[in-house]
């Protein structure tokens, strides 16, 4: 935060910045892990960063945290078993537990910090913590995908930081083999990409592992995202088998979204020529 109270994210490789008022600083700590960091913004609500980068805003998290969890769940012919890798504020898992058919979620984020304070500064992303059927562990996710026992899940999500620090074997081969020997027949595995404007390269080498870890069927999903680099966002979603959209399930949810519903899953799957000549 800048003389003035302004935070900025700078990002020297890609030439870009973005930056928000900010009219207190709440809280800060190095965690055993990572530097967190809480605002107080002037029109985003609060505001987490980890390291330097924005993580997670009041105001704007529910593109990233619906759009990481709905359109695989409703591509999932019945998901039932789900476990988020990362997702420490517990929004994603806020969104999962929204569909009644799923039985046992288990969020595994290496870092206990990050969500001991989104339970005080967003608890509105941890109001379904309790729920029975959600099981919080503070380990590391890479060696609890190693570990699992075959057909042991149906839904991976990789809710994760960006590729560096502990994050940085969520995008490898390795990980990616792990899931697909773990995952059911139908099981699928969505991970949060980054920015097609901006790290296209970094897609094509998830894309290309994906593919060599047994993944036959990958599609990447756009959606804004404000406080992230471009604010262009996507996800990648890989399977081992086809699977179809459950449109009218989706059309006739119980529950209540920001953004998400059915034109906006068939609209986040609609790829943009560059991207479809980069991985045609």
């Amino acid at each position: 935060m800048n003389l003035s109270h302004w935070f900025t994210e700078e990002v020297a490789a890609t030439g870009t910045a973005f930056s928000l008022k900010i009219t207190q600083k709440l809280h800060e700590e190095h965690s055993d892990f990572q530097h967190l960091e809480i605002y107080d913004t002037q029109t985003f609500g609060k505001l987490m960063t980890i390291d330097g980068c924005t993580m997670v805003s009041t105001r704007d998290n529910f593109f990233y945290h619906e759009m990481m969890s709905h359109p695989a769940l409703f591509l999932h012919p019945n998901p039932k078993r789900v476990w988020i890798i990362g997702g420490g504020d517990c929004g994603t898992l806020r969104e999962v537990l929204k569909h009644p058919n799923v039985e046992q979620v288990v969020q595994i984020d290496i870092d206990e910090r990050v969500t001991r304070l989104a339970e005080v500064y967003f608890p509105e992303l941890c109001e379904s913590n309790k729920d029975p059927r959600a099981q919080l562990k503070f380990i590391d996710g890479i060696k609890w995908v190693k570990d699992a026992l075959p057909n042991s899940v149906d839904l991976i999500i990789v809710d994760s930081t960006d590729p560096v620090g502990p994050a940085e074997g969520l995008f490898g081969e390795r990980f990616y083999r792990d899931c697909v020997a773990c995952l059911s027949d139908d099981g699928l595995l969505v991970q949060q990409s980054e920015s097609a404007l901006l790290h296209l390269k970094l897609i094509g080498e998830m894309r290309e592992a994906m593919k060599k870890s047994g993944f036959s069927h990958l599609q990447t999903l756009f959606f804004p995202q404000c406080i992230y680099p471009s604010g262009w966002w996507s996800a990648t979603i890989a399977s081992k088998a086809a699977l179809t959209f459950r449109q009218q399930d989706c059309e006739a949810k119980t529950f209540d979204t920001l953004y998400y519903n059915a034109d906006i899953h068939h609209a986040a799957t609609a790829q943009p020529e560059f991207f479809k000549k980069a991985f045609a």
